[in-house]
């Protein structure tokens, strides 16, 4: 199965946009922002999210976030989709089309809004990198391998 690759994509909480994991630092962590490029040290007391931390509630599970964006990457072809300001009815409209049974009660506008931001971002930016679900976790389990060998060789 398909998905998008979010490895080191971080959302701040009070801060717009995403981010790039760049480095640890004494107090923090060094984020580059996507939209400037500038470098800053976000605080070990800010709220950081990784975006592949990120699930939406269904009626039976969660879906990963980088699910739900392949899903629309593949439906817009890779292209832009609405806007995050579009009204909230057309928001959740197309949310609809892309998980047809997301939890309406626990999934808020605001959520669906972060979601075609971060896509329509991840976009703009050319972030959006497909990978095969199974090839990575494949690819990990032969990199612990490695790691065992490397153990039992010493």
């Amino acid at each position: 199965m398909k998905t998008i690759k979010l490895e080191d994509i971080l959302s701040i909480s009070g801060k717009g946009g995403l981010f790039k994991y760049v480095a640890q630092a004494r107090n923090g962590m060094v984020v580059e922002s996507m939209d400037d490029k500038k470098r800053h040290v976000a605080p070990a007391t800010a709220r950081v999210s990784s975006l592949k931390d990120i699930a939406i509630f269904t009626s039976d599970e969660e879906v990963p976030l980088s699910d739900v964006l392949f899903t629309i990457h593949e439906k817009s072809q890779g292209k832009e989709i609405l806007s995050h300001k579009s009204p909230p009815e057309e928001l959740k409209r197309y949310f609809g089309e892309i998980v047809p049974d997301y939890d309406q009660e626990r999934v808020y506008v605001s959520d669906i809004r972060k979601v075609v931001q971060w896509y329509n971002q991840l976009q703009q930016h050319d972030m959006l990198e497909v990978i095969d679900k199974e090839e990575e976790a494949d690819s990990a389990d032969e990199a612990g391998k490695d790691t065992d060998e490397e153990k039992d060789a010493t």
